[in-house]
């Protein structure tokens, strides 16, 4: 029998986890809500964010590093929505889905290629993995400053989309793409501003994550990325709040089920099997399809 710590030890572990599906989930959620597409290179966008930490930190300093991995994993992701969606815009919804699932694949295999397949170590950053004591607990400190980044991150966005010029717009458009641009919303301008602000928070996701996990391997964003993907389905894809809820409460289901030897290995088919059920009960999610409030 466990005692109390253990249980809240878990519980904090969820958390942690499940805020860095929040980061993750808000870019699926994001674009969702303003083109109608689930962009599948969201996790591999959080996979090159890893390898981008590997191999800058090794020639530079933390304090130059993390904001250079920032930045270059913010034009990633611009750069993909104007090779691979841009010239789709008009084009069924089937070929741009094609088109995602191959920028996936494109940087699954590049990674692949520049590693040879092979995990690379993950920079240690002393800030994050330090131990600490909190109530008779030792704890990361990276378990405590995930949840508050991620809420902190959250309430800013919220705020941008609620109460700026750029934040109306992606209102707007989620509302009606054709009749905002005849309004004189400058389309491009919008998307690609959430596709910046996607891959800030995967980027953040990333240095988060693999600062815990400790090495980065061309297939890690894979799973990440589909379970970030569950909780925005879970909460309603489209849906922001909803998003951060769903990704809150798979990660820790996943703590509580991970901690069980014996259904250990089902955790992961535990994400599948929620996925199934939701868009078989619930396909809207918890919170309909809806990017933010009417404009």
């Amino acid at each position: 029998m466990h005692d109390a710590a253990y249980y809240i030890q878990l519980l904090l572990s969820g958390v942690t986890v499940g805020s860095l599906y929040a980061l993750i989930a808000i870019g699926y959620t994001m674009v969702y809500g303003i083109l109608r597409l689930i962009n599948f290179a969201h996790g591999d966008i959080f996979m090159m964010a890893g390898f981008f930490m590997v191999y800058i930190s090794a020639s530079c300093s933390l304090a130059v590093s993390i904001p250079l991995v920032l930045l270059l994993t913010v034009i990633l992701g611009v750069v993909i929505e104007r090779a691979a969606y841009k010239p789709l815009r008009t084009a069924p919804r089937m070929s741009v889905m094609i088109s995602a699932i191959g920028v996936s694949y494109l940087l699954q295999n590049l990674a692949n290629y520049i590693t040879g397949g092979i995990a690379r170590a993950y920079p240690d950053i002393p800030f994050l993995t330090q131990v600490m004591s909190v109530g008779g607990l030792s704890v990361k400190r990276i378990t405590i400053v995930t949840p508050i980044l991620t809420i902190a991150l959250v309430v800013v966005l919220v705020i941008l989309i609620q109460k700026t010029k750029v934040g109306m717009a992606m209102r707007a458009v989620s509302r009606d793409f054709e009749t905002s641009q005849l309004m004189g919303i400058k389309i491009n301008s919008v998307i690609s501003m959430t596709f910046v602000i996607g891959s800030f928070l995967a980027g953040v996701a990333s240095i988060l994550y693999f600062a815990n996990y400790g090495q980065v391997s061309p297939m890690i964003g894979a799973m990440p990325g589909l379970k970030a993907f569950v909780a925005a389905v879970f909460g309603g894809i489209g849906s922001i709040p909803g998003a951060v809820i769903g990704a809150f409460i798979i990660g820790i289901c996943e703590s509580f089920i991970k901690a069980n030897e014996t259904i250990a290995v089902f955790s992961n088919a535990f994400t599948f099997a929620l996925l199934i059920v939701i868009l078989l009960c619930k396909p809207n999610g918890l919170f309909g399809e809806k990017l933010t409030e009417k404009v």
